[in-house]
């Protein structure tokens, strides 16, 4: 499958990318290529390879989802720059 100078402006466009010419020559020839690895893995078998394979063994790293004493309301609230207990106070933002 061919790169084509449209398919290139339109990625740039998509991507809010404002390209020179010879950088968006440039971005072809990488595109071209990804394309042809693309096509050089779509040849590899991959009958029986569940798809969700890993290739080292990957185990859940996470620790158990457990309550714990944690700091209370006073405590977290005291190195706040305004606190009305109990809340944080902040600036009105109103943003555009």
């Amino acid at each position: 499958m061919a790169i084509t100078d449209d398919d290139v402006r339109k990625l740039e466009l998509l991507a809010a990318l404002h390209l020179s010419d010879a950088d968006r020559a440039r971005m072809r020839a990488h595109l071209e290529h990804i394309l042809a690895y693309m096509q050089v893995l779509d040849t590899i078998d991959v009958t029986g390879v569940p798809p969700t394979s890993q290739v080292v063994e990957a185990e859940n790293v996470l620790r158990a989802d457990e309550a714990r004493p944690s700091f209370t309301t006073e405590d977290m609230l005291r190195n706040a720059p305004d606190a009305r207990s109990p809340f944080y106070r902040v600036p009105r933002f109103v943003g555009e």
